[in-house]
């Protein structure tokens, strides 16, 4: 058992993201239908089109049903043409429109609309928001993002997630060679404009976000023994934060950005919680025993952490009070459960990796009913990081032999792989922001 919670800490973060295609493996039952049509005036079919990002978007978050620019039976840019009786029809509640225009000097002037199709049931439709943007040419996607969170938060009343950026692991073989590159990479959220930050030869892990959002803690062996620093992502400067003897792992930013938590052992057996000063490097001994203690992942007050633990003789979730560092366990559902981190906004569920008849899945446990609720059907998934709204978690799985993301809608309703295109793709962080 301890040398499975080993292979937790150890193995579990290898990440990526690149280009993609889309696969959507689950269904949705009842969410907000809409429609997004083209944004591209002169070829709506344009593969680059704005309105085939805002689609995706909104329909990877579990919240709408989308109806893309494709399916649709006209494209108008101006709201002033859109009839309601039309697009009611079509079993919507609400149309996206918009038009983007190259204006020379690589600008691009784009307009877009959200409107509400049903608004005392009128044959015209309502304007929602309108906006408009003169951007250049190539934060196209950057802004189809910005729009998704515009509408998400118009629609559902919550802060959208589009225009965060995920850190993961990379692996990519040499070459001619039995070795691998290990890139740490950052893309945005739907796995494009993928970038390293790190590249070495030695396994890289356990990425972790800064609260702000520019720095990411990680673990590296690039001198073939365990050390975590931390990373501008800006600049790709970086600081060594813990090199003490034995394992150095699972780094977590506290709330305030002051500390790292992590598992270290200081040359003993097995790891223990502790908390590192980021100001002055002190060390601050959290859980005291001679179990496995790891994967440390902070409470929104920073007043406790949950970890993983097997001194019950199986991986299970435990909390440590920072103050008293008086410890509980949390989960009692299954026989083995890990990688826990509180979902955005709520301090009485968590998510978490479990094992069932299936493998291991991602679910979520909820304190005050004591109920689990598995959300994804597969087999090899590891490294759960839930979204800053808490609506979507990414994961790592394995498809037809070869490691790929995943997101799951917090509802279970929408299960989707982002299939890079090269290399393995590992242990996904999700960013705290838009950064």
């Amino acid at each position: 058992m301890k040398k499975i919670l080993f292979s937790l800490l150890f193995f579990f973060s290898i990440q990526a993201m690149a280009a993609l295609d889309i696969e959507i493996t689950r269904g949705v039952v009842r969410m907000i239908p809409i429609a997004v049509a083209s944004f591209d005036v002169n070829n709506p079919n344009n593969p680059n089109d704005m309105s085939r990002i805002i689609a995706n978007d909104l329909n990877h978050s579990g919240q709408f049903k989308v109806m893309a620019a494709s399916q649709l039976p006209q494209q108008p840019h101006d709201p002033d043409v859109v009839s309601s009786d039309l697009w009611k029809s079509l079993g919507l509640d609400n149309l996206v429109i918009g038009k983007a225009v190259p204006t020379g000097a690589g600008q691009l002037q784009v307009n877009t609309t959200l409107l509400d199709l049903f608004h005392n049931n009128q044959s015209t439709p309502t304007v929602l928001t309108q906006q408009s943007y003169t951007i250049p040419s190539n934060e196209s996607r950057a802004l189809a993002h910005h729009i998704s969170d515009l509408v998400y938060e118009k629609l559902t009343g919550e802060k959208g997630v589009f225009s965060t950026r995920l850190a993961y692991i990379r692996v990519t073989p040499i070459p001619n060679s039995r070795h691998k590159y290990y890139s740490l990479m950052v893309s945005d959220v739907d796995g494009y404009n993928a970038k390293p930050l790190l590249t070495s030869t030695q396994p890289i892990m356990s990425p972790s976000w800064s609260p702000d959002g520019k720095s990411i803690a990680y673990v590296s062996f690039e001198t073939k023994l365990a050390q975590i620093f931390v990373s501008d992502v800006a600049t790709g400067k970086r600081r060594l934060i813990s090199s003490f003897p034995g394992i150095n792992g699972a780094p977590a930013f506290s709330p305030d950005g002051r500390y790292l938590a992590a598992a270290l052992s200081l040359g003993k057996t097995n790891p223990n919680i502790y908390l590192i000063s980021l100001s002055g490097g002190q060390l601050t001994q959290l859980t005291n025993d001679s179990s496995i203690n790891t994967e440390p992942a902070w409470s929104a007050d920073g007043r406790s952490l949950l970890f993983t633990s097997d001194r019950g003789g199986s991986p299970q979730i435990y909390s440590v009070n920072i103050g008293t560092q008086q410890t509980q366990r949390m989960t009692y559902v299954g026989t083995y459960n890990a990688s826990a981190s509180y979902l955005p906004g709520s301090n009485t569920k968590f998510s978490l990796l479990t094992r069932n008849n299936r493998g291991f899945n991602v679910a979520i446990y909820d304190l005050q009913s004591g109920t689990m609720q598995i959300l994804t059907q597969g087999s090899y998934i590891e490294s759960p990081s839930p979204a800053p709204n808490g609506r979507m978690i990414v994961y790592s799985t394995q498809v037809g032999g070869r490691r790929m993301l995943g997101m799951v809608s917090s509802n279970g309703q929408v299960n989707i792989h982002l299939p890079g295109t090269v290399g393995e793709d590992q242990a996904p962080a999700w960013s705290p922001g838009p950064v």
